[in-house]
């Protein structure tokens, strides 16, 4: 009975935050992005500093009409929604906040689990645009299988280069594992996971699958409401995840400075939120790739470094056992 209530209690953590942390990424994006282009509009919505804002996102998305077009295949579209936003829930299931277990399910293979399920996500992207009937999202959706292609390869490659230094697959195992001296030996793989994560995730500037200004909005072109708010949704869940990710696999988790056995969540919070922030800055930052500068980068710079941060890590491994 115990253990039962004691995965319950997990469960319903995991859930707990995957329904509040994508919306405090979603409120934060709006305020961030006010300060930094001088945007006024997000600011003014319930008086001080623009606090319902995200309150009037919602109300919007949850008033307007849900469409099918008449030439979609409606079953799938409909389903894209949930394929693309449920894989984040079932990541944060095995990703490790804290030490003495604070995790959802700690997984031998931890580390396979959460890559193979965050790429079931961009599925949805694919789905949308085939099932949309609309010749711009399926242009949006091939674009999006070609940036899956291109840089899921050096998200494993990189990950695959700080399991092989830790010796193990499992999340909590890889934190166990560290050490400081890591974070300059492990920099560039942590920039590479990093970047293509943010491409599979079609962040700025790597949203060539729904380039407004080109494809009107790419797979999601002719959803509204809330399957298209589930879209969004899915976005800021997968910056959570992507963030939280990096920061277990190369930035220590839940090691900081002291306190790593009573604060230790807080560190793996902090180094969460900082890279969520760095996030919102590139988006604000960063103008759009085009579609061959964007696999330009991938196959001839990406993939590159990668493979040079596993070699790497091959050679410094060896001299450490010697």
């Amino acid at each position: 009975m115990s253990d039962a209530l004691d995965i319950a209690l997990r469960l319903l953590a995991v859930f707990a935050v995957f329904l509040v942390f994508p919306l405090v990424i979603g409120q934060t994006e709006h305020k961030v992005m006010a300060h930094m282009q001088g945007r006024l509009g997000p600011m003014y919505a319930g008086g001080f500093h623009g606090w319902a804002q995200l309150v009037a996102d919602g109300v919007k998305f949850a008033q307007k009409e849900d469409i099918v077009p008449a030439g979609a295949d409606r079953r799938i579209f409909q389903l894209a929604p949930a394929v693309a936003l449920l894989p984040y829930l079932l990541v944060l299931v095995a990703i490790p906040i804290g030490p003495h277990n604070a995790v959802g399910q700690a997984l031998d293979a931890g580390i396979f689990f959460v890559l193979a399920v965050m790429g079931v996500g961009v599925l949805g992207s694919l789905m949308a645009g085939w099932a949309s009937a609309n010749k711009f999202s399926l242009l949006g959706g091939l674009r999006t299988a070609a940036q899956l292609l291109a840089y899921e390869l050096p998200m494993l490659l990189t990950a695959a280069s700080v399991a092989m230094a830790a010796g193990t697959l499992s999340l909590p195992g890889i934190i166990e594992a560290f050490h400081w001296w890591w974070v300059p030996w492990q920099m560039v793989g942590g920039l590479v996971f990093f970047t293509a994560g943010l491409a599979e995730l079609q962040r700025p500037p790597f949203d060539m699958p729904v380039a407004d200004s080109e494809i009107i909005f790419g797979a999601y072109t002719e959803y509204t409401g809330l399957r298209f708010a589930l879209f969004l949704l899915a976005e800021y869940a997968g910056i959570v995840v992507l963030c939280a990710l990096t920061s277990v696999l190369f930035l220590g988790g839940w090691h900081g400075p002291f306190g790593a056995d009573g604060l230790g969540w807080l560190w793996t919070l902090l180094k969460t939120v900082i890279l969520a922030f760095g996030v919102i800055w590139l988006r604000v930052t960063y103008p759009r790739l085009r579609e061959d500068q964007l696999q330009k980068l991938a196959w001839t710079v990406l993939i590159p470094l990668a493979l040079a941060q596993i070699a790497l890590t091959g050679i410094v491994k060896v001299v450490i056992s010697s």
